[in-house]
């Protein structure tokens, strides 16, 4: 079974004095339901880059949880972590698929701004563009109005927000729906992180 690295949250715990990573259970739920066996990654950025060479993963996923520190977060390791993964996985040719956060790491990467955005969080709503019209969850606060190349928009919600975009000459796809958040995982879902993940970057 191929690999799949996801990252996790930061949660800090002051009453430990603790910084601990941690994710959502139905995560690696998800990633084994798209064919995958998942694998943790610390937000550790030399620790991550030892198992990056040493396991070689069929393909990486962002997650959610933890705003980026430029936009009010508190986990600069974790984007440390990320920025570095991302960068690693784009020279190397690593599938990557990001939600929520996960996508804001993207478009961050390639300069692009988020903004505030009202009535995204714990809602479903549809999504329009070159993925079809599909109703999708939400729960985001922050989102990107407009994105810029190498970056190419592939939906958007009716308020105009971006709600999924890629890289198109790269194995890179971020939406801002969780769909490890669905009961059952919703089979678009797993058909979409198959095609990133399988497919040969152009």
């Amino acid at each position: 079974m191929k690999i799949v690295f996801y990252t996790q949250r930061v949660e800090v715990i002051e009453s430990y004095g603790e910084r601990r990573d941690c994710a959502d259970q139905n995560i690696p739920r998800f990633i084994e339901a798209c064919g995958y066996l998942p694998v943790p990654v610390p937000n550790n950025w030399e620790i991550s880059k030892q198992m990056l060479q040493q396991l070689q993963p069929s393909g990486i996923m962002f997650t959610g949880g933890n705003s980026l520190v430029k936009y009010g977060g508190n986990a600069p390791e974790r984007d440390r972590m990320e920025q570095n993964m991302l960068d690693f996985a784009l020279h190397h040719d690593i599938p990557v698929y990001g939600f929520c956060r996960g996508m804001q790491v993207i478009a961050d990467y390639f300069g692009c701004e988020l903004k505030e955005v009202q009535g995204h969080v714990a809602v479903q709503h549809k999504v329009t563009g070159k993925l079809g019209t599909v109703s999708v969850n939400s729960y985001h606060n922050q989102a990107c109005l407009l994105v810029q190349p190498p970056l190419e928009a592939l939906a958007k919600s009716e308020d105009g927000i971006i709600e999924a975009l890629c890289y198109p000459q790269k194995s890179v796809l971020g939406t801002m729906w969780h769909p490890e958040r669905e009961n059952p995982f919703k089979n678009q879902d797993i058909q979409m992180v198959k095609n990133i993940f399988e497919r040969v970057a152009g």
